[in-house]
Formats: C-alpha cells, sequence, structure tokens
C-alpha cells in the first residue's frame, strides 16, 4: 500500500512542482502578463491539439475491443455530467463561474495522469483498454467542456444552441481530436502488408511530420502548468472558497464514487462483466484530478480561469490521498 501511495504522489507531484515553478518565475519578473497570455494561446491552439491527435493515433487495434467499457464509461460521464449540471444550478451563483465548477466535476486528466496511472495499474492489458478508450472520451470530454463553458454565457442562462455548435466544431482541441480519429480510421481501411501492418503508417513512413507532432506533444502540458503557475493568485482562494470545496468535492470524491460505484453494482447484479483490467480504466477516468487543459480552456472562452487554476492545483494535490484510497479499496475487493 506504501508503493501505491508513493505512486499518487509521483504521478501528480510533477504537476504541482511546475505550476510552483510557474508562479515562482512570474513572481520575481522572469514571466510576465503578455508572456503568460500568448502561452495559454500557444497551448491551447498548438500544443493541446497535438498532444490529443498523437495520443489517439496511438491508439491499437478497436476490434478486439471489450465495447460494454465503452458505452459504460460514455453513460457514466453523461451521468455525471447531469449530475454536475444540476449541482451547479442549485448552488453555484456566479455564471462565469458555473460552467467551470461543472467541467471540474465531470472532466478528469484522463489523457496525462490517467494513461500512466493505468499503466502502473493493471500493465500491458491496462494500458492498452485506457488508449483504445481514450478515442472515445476525449473527444466527449472536449465537446462537454465547451457546452459547459458555452451554455451560461448567454442573457438569463439561456442557451444559445446555433453559438455552441459553432465554438464545437472551431474548437482546437475538438479539431486535434477529430484529426486523430480520422486517421485512426483510415489506418483501419488499409490493406496490410506481410508483418501484418498498414502499409502506410505516419509513424514510420513519414517519420519527420510524426516526430513533429510528438515533440508538439511533449511540450503542452509542462508549458500549460507553468503558464498557469504565472496566473495563479494564492489570495483568489479565500473569494472563491465555497466553489472550491463544491468542484474539488465532486472531482476527487463524489464523481469516482458515481462511476466506479456504478460499475461495481452493475457487475455485481450481473448486468456487466467487468474485472481487473476494466477497473484499472475506470480509476484512470474518474479518480484522476481535473484536466489542465480546463483552465486553459476556461480563459480562452471567457470564463473564470482564476477558479480553473485553483481547481487543477487542488484537485492534484487530494488525489494524491483519494487515488490510495480508490486503488486500496479495489485491491481488497479483488478487483485490481
Amino acid at each position: 500500500m506504501f508503493d501505491i501511495f508513493m505512486y499518487a504522489i509521483n504521478a501528480v507531484m510533477p504537476i504541482i512542482m511546475l505550476i510552483v515553478l510557474g508562479y515562482i518565475l512570474k513572481q520575481v519578473g522572469f514571466l510576465d502578463a503578455n508572456f503568460v497570455k500568448r502561452g495559454n494561446k500557444l497551448v491551447f491552439r498548438v500544443g493541446l491539439p497535438a498532444l490529443l491527435f498523437y495520443t489517439i493515433y496511438n491508439v491499437s487495434d478497436l476490434g478486439a475491443f471489450n465495447w460494454s467499457t465503452v458505452w459504460f464509461a460514455i453513460g457514466a460521464v453523461l451521468l455525471i455530467f447531469a449530475l454536475g449540471l444540476i449541482v451547479v444550478r442549485l448552488f453555484v451563483e456566479d455564471k462565469k463561474r458555473k460552467g467551470v465548477v461543472l467541467q471540474c466535476i465531470f472532466r478528469s486528466n484522463y489523457a496525462i495522469i490517467g494513461i500512466p496511472l493505468a499503466e502502473a495499474l493493471g500493465g500491458p492489458e491496462g494500458i492498452a483498454l485506457v488508449a483504445v478508450l481514450s478515442a472515445f472520451v476525449v473527444p466527449l470530454f472536449n465537446i462537454l467542456a465547451v457546452l459547459a463553458l458555452s451554455m451560461f454565457n448567454g442573457e438569463g442562462g439561456k442557451i444559445d444552441v446555433k453559438s455552441i455548435l459553432k465554438k464545437i466544431v472551431t474548437n482546437p482541441l475538438i479539431l486535434g481530436t477529430a484529426a486523430g480519429l480520422v486517421v485512426l480510421a483510415i489506418r483501419a481501411l488499409l490493406p496490410v502488408g506481410a508483418d501484418g501492418q498498414p502499409v502506410f503508417l505516419i509513424s514510420r513512413d513519414l517519420k519527420f511530420i510524426y516526430k513533429a507532432i510528438e515533440n508538439l506533444s511533449k511540450l503542452a502540458t509542462p508549458l500549460a502548468l507553468i503558464v498557469l503557475g504565472g496566473q495563479f493568485v494564492f489570495s483568489a482562494a479565500g473569494k472563491m472558497l465555497k466553489e472550491i470545496i463544491i468542484g474539488v468535492s465532486w472531482r476527487t470524491l463524489l464523481s469516482p464514487a458515481v462511476g466506479i460505484g456504478l460499475a461495481l453494482l452493475l457487475t455485481h447484479l450481473g448486468v456487466v462483466d467487468f474485472g481487473p483490467a476494466e477497473f484499472t480504466v475506470f480509476v484512470a477516468l474518474f479518480g484522476t484530478p481535473v484536466a489542465v487543459s480546463s483552465a486553459v480552456m476556461a480563459g480562452e472562452m471567457g470564463c473564470d480561469d482564476q477558479l480553473a487554476g485553483q481547481y487543477v492545483v487542488w484537485t492534484s494535490v487530494c488525489s494524491m490521498f483519494t487515488i490510495f484510497g480508490i486503488v486500496f479499496v479495489l485491491r481488497l475487493t479483488n478487483l485490481l
């Protein structure tokens, strides 16, 4: 169990340390407001789309996947989104914060923390499942994020469907995801050679393009965290304490309880047959802190990016302990 706890620390502490670095660099004058603003745009419009494309492009064959895992994951995320919508309508007064709180409730750091976490907990089988599932939940997270951050911007809380659809189809993260899915679909249709591999692969036949995308994907997260640290204001936490408590509680405790608890219930009832590999995926999907890109997206879409930044920090800190608790319970029940 100590090893599990140390893994949780090792998974989230690099995030905290890069945020702290950005905060220190801003305080000593090395970073200025202009750099932070342009850095946000670079991450949102270039780095994160490259990361999403790269992640989805490297998904393995979809043919042998347990599709019940996909449908359950999608259904559970939509359920948590619906519960979060009720929560923000009842308990969050500031309209610019409603979408940010909602995004924190349903959106986890699946790609950056979830994938390596699944690899550590489930080995090759766990990483294969979590990588394939990314082709479905990453687009879903981004579409729901655009919806969450857009739906409360209209007068009187009215939903402008046309405006939201436009933001979805033009969002850089959606475009990066869509490009990955298109390439994945084309790859599945290509004939295979004697080695069992498609006759054409970007990673093999256009290696210089693949390498450039890979390098951009590696840039996205560190730069996003450093820029986030440059924006971080500790004194702001007191002014948004209520929203911080709501969002962090849901992201680290209640959302995992809903997602993983529902999987446990359905398995117990015999509706589905989820084993250790699937529960490894669910820990990665529901138990990780809020996505780093959530703060960048909130700022770009005119919502309260300070609150979104607070969420990245505090959910990351709290998840060191909650991930340990989730894994401990699942191992006691022989589900990991």
